[in-house]
């Protein structure tokens, strides 16, 4: 008998960490609800508890500037308080 393994995202482990995190359920009850075993659940939730201060460090991919040129964007600041201030003194 072959069976395969099953995959899993990180949107369904991220639910059932979470949850076991609060623990308002035991493992085995979670396990049952999801199908898992209570190993699997604690080995998933060692490594979230693990690497959990990742999640705020600054060198995540979220936190770079994707392509944003600093320099582009410092004009279009400098152009829109000029003409702010053109704005400015027409209304007076």
């Amino acid at each position: 008998m072959s069976t395969t393994r099953r995959k899993f995202s990180k949107e369904f482990k991220s639910k059932v960490v979470l949850e076991s995190l609060k623990e308002r359920e035991t493992l085995e009850s979670l396990a049952k609800k999801y199908e898992l075993t209570p190993t699997q659940i604690s080995t998933w939730r060692s490594l979230a508890l693990k690497n959990f201060g990742n999640v705020f460090t600054s060198d995540s991919p979220e936190s770079k500037d994707e392509g944003v040129d600093t320099q582009i964007l410092y004009a279009q600041i400098g152009e829109l308080k000029v003409q702010n201030e053109f704005l400015k003194k027409k209304l007076r």
